[in-house]
């Protein structure tokens, strides 16, 4: 029997959906939910335990929403240890259920939650076990995530049939919140833990910098500008590629939030999820957005306010990717990732989409189906 510990940071990724960029400290969180922000994890971590319905698993795993709740919830049996400190969750829990759940005996961790969720495990996991994340945060620049809760799945499935599948030791990396609300990014090494390295489902640590090829932006945002439609809202999603179309009409830029324009106008700008969902109801409306370089997520890594009924608005049609042909070329081949949360959605762009790569200049590139 594969015995798998399960930790759920139930606080992770709160912050994305109302433009908070995180959702580290007990005051961001509080401030979330008074926005309106639903929590998620649990539902990523379901979408990971389906996969392992009906094979040879034990789930060992803390109390309530830290996993016991979910798992059950997912048809298992856990084995239930430890205890929740208090009402609200915080990273001594995380800490403590690391520690129990090693004492219990287990072959795997698996955990939902961002960077901040990385570091505490990193802090005190003992040398030689395992992990693996669900990415459920706001900030996911680690190496240590699926792709996607199902790529997590299917992963831990590989390693329950007796799959040979290759430890490797990846990085911890987080971001400075308050410098990365202020707009600055600011990206800084913890640590390694060793993850099952089957590349197919596991992500790659964040390309940090950006763009040095001005001419190149200064063509795609041309590009971009001359077909937009008088009327249609555009929703504007973060990096430095779409800060260069807004550059270029002429208007400021979220650089790591979502902005919406119409008819040259800036509309609203660093919006929530509920904000967007609003100010677009009845509306024709389009997404510009560009991948995370080094790992291809378009949708679901720091832009969660780009939620799936969103999506579902605005249509596979109305969605514009745009990104210089060396940020593609990094991909070496691996597709992009829409990681939505939501099925349907994600299946929904999955297959082959046109990425803008210059002026009147596009190719077609894969988007993955997970």
């Amino acid at each position: 029997m594969f015995r798998l510990g399960l930790i759920i940071n139930p606080l992770a990724g709160l912050g994305g959906s109302v433009a908070l960029k995180g959702s580290d400290g007990a005051d961001t969180a509080v401030l979330a939910k008074r926005l309106g922000a639903e929590p998620k994890a649990g539902l990523r971590t379901l979408q990971a335990l389906q996969v392992l319905q009906n094979m040879p698993v034990q789930i060992v795993t803390y109390p309530g929403e830290m996993g016991a709740d979910i798992a059950s919830e997912a048809g298992f049996e856990p084995e239930i240890v430890g205890s929740i400190s208090s009402d609200a969750t915080r990273p001594a829990d995380t800490c403590n259920a690391v520690r129990d759940l090693y004492q219990a005996g287990i072959d795997l961790l698996l955990f939902a939650g961002g960077d901040g969720t990385a570091r505490d495990i990193c802090d005190v996991l003992p040398e030689g076990v395992p992990v693996l994340g669900i990415p459920a945060g706001v900030k996911i620049h680690s190496g240590v995530y699926a792709l996607t809760p199902k790529a997590a799945g299917d992963l831990v499935a590989l390693l329950v049939r007796g799959d040979l599948v290759t430890l490797e030791d990846q990085e911890v990396r987080d971001l400075d919140e308050e410098a990365f609300r202020q707009g600055q990014v600011r990206a800084r090494f913890y640590g390694e833990m060793q993850v099952p390295a089957e590349h197919r489902f596991l992500q790659h640590v964040k390309n940090s910098g950006r763009e040095d090829e001005a001419l190149v932006l200064d063509d795609i945002a041309a590009d971009v500008i001359e077909r937009m439609e008088p009327g249609t809202c555009y929703i504007m999603g973060s990096g430095s590629t779409v800060a260069a179309v807004m550059e270029q009409l002429g208007l400021p830029n979220t650089l790591l939030g979502v902005d919406l324009v119409r008819d040259g106008e800036l509309l609203a700008a660093d919006c929530t999820a509920a904000q967007l969902l609003s100010l677009t109801e009845g509306q024709s409306c389009a997404l510009i957005i560009t991948l995370i370089g080094g790992q291809g997520h378009i949708i679901g890594r720091g832009n969660q306010q780009l939620s799936p009924e969103l999506i579902k608005r605005i249509g596979r049609q109305n969605i514009h990717i745009i990104a210089t042909k060396t940020k593609l070329s990094a991909l070496e081949g691996r597709p992009l990732i829409v990681d939505s949360g939501d099925p349907e959605a994600n299946q929904m762009l999955a297959g082959v989409l046109p990425v803008i790569t210059g002026y009147r200049d596009a190719v077609l590139y894969r988007v993955a189906d997970y």
